[in-house]
């Protein structure tokens, strides 16, 4: 069986790299179009519903069933295909489910993000900053969000005009949350079992709505103490025996 793994945002699929490593499945990572280099084909927008279509569409190219995997924005996408797509799934699983319930909110810097002028503004001033070591630059405000300094700064250095462009454009087609888009498919059971992973230190997520999200899918719901938001980063071993628990007992 083949793991396939979606990064989010500001990120690209290296994120995996070290969990992926302590697996005993095979695994992919895709990377989604206009993130650390990858080309946008002609035509996407870099919608919500522009990245949904794309991962359908590449997960078509593999062999399934597959055990899908998001993390962030990668997690809304692995939802969205988990409970509105003819794609054969083994299982998935996604964390970050709170910004799926109907009363989520956006977090402050999606919201400058889905602002027309000063999201734009951020980007250059983010561009403008070159030294890593700057608090301001790409990698020092992702270590300011909690990222390991030398992840941020591989991270960082990814971060270009046509990544800018393509988060703007996805936080912007998502006013006022996912679930005023895909609401419909996000209010029942899917057919293929669901984890949902939560970290208890993310900050972009909250415990109550991301557990009624886990219960409204039918998913199962797994608390990982003491991580935040990256939490494949920050103990790649944990996280890598939660999601091999999870397809283990697929298999029981």
């Amino acid at each position: 069986m083949t793991a396939v793994f979606v990064h989010g945002v500001p990120e690209t699929s290296d994120l995996w790299d070290r969990l992926r490593a302590r697996l005993s499945t095979d695994s992919v990572a895709l990377r989604l179009p206009g993130f650390g280099g990858a080309p946008r084909p002609d035509g996407l927008k870099s919608t919500m519903d522009d990245y949904a279509h794309w991962l359908e569409a590449e997960l078509r190219k593999l062999d399934g069933p597959v055990d899908l995997v998001g993390h962030d924005w990668g997690a809304l996408l692995v939802a969205r295909v988990a409970t509105g797509s003819t794609i054969a799934l083994r299982s998935w699983a996604m964390d970050a489910a709170g910004i799926l319930h109907p009363d989520y909110t956006w977090h402050d810097i999606a919201q400058l993000w889905q602002t027309p002028g000063s999201g734009e503004a951020w980007v250059s001033a983010t561009l403008g900053v070159s030294d890593p070591g700057n608090p301001l630059s790409a990698a020092g405000q992702l270590i300011s969000a909690g990222v390991p300094e030398a992840d941020a700064r591989v991270m960082g250095e990814s971060f270009d005009a046509s990544m800018a462009s393509s988060i703007l454009a996805l936080y912007r087609s998502a006013l006022p949350n996912p679930f005023a888009h895909w609401g419909d498919r996000l209010t029942s059971p899917t057919t293929a079992p669901g984890l949902v992973i939560h970290p208890t230190l993310d900050p972009y997520d909250d415990a109550v709505t991301a557990a009624a999200t886990a219960a409204a899918l039918g998913a199962r719901f797994e608390p990982l103490e003491d991580l935040g938001h990256w939490w494949m980063l920050q103990d790649p071993g944990t996280a890598a025996a939660a999601l091999e628990k999870f397809w283990a007992d697929l298999d029981a």
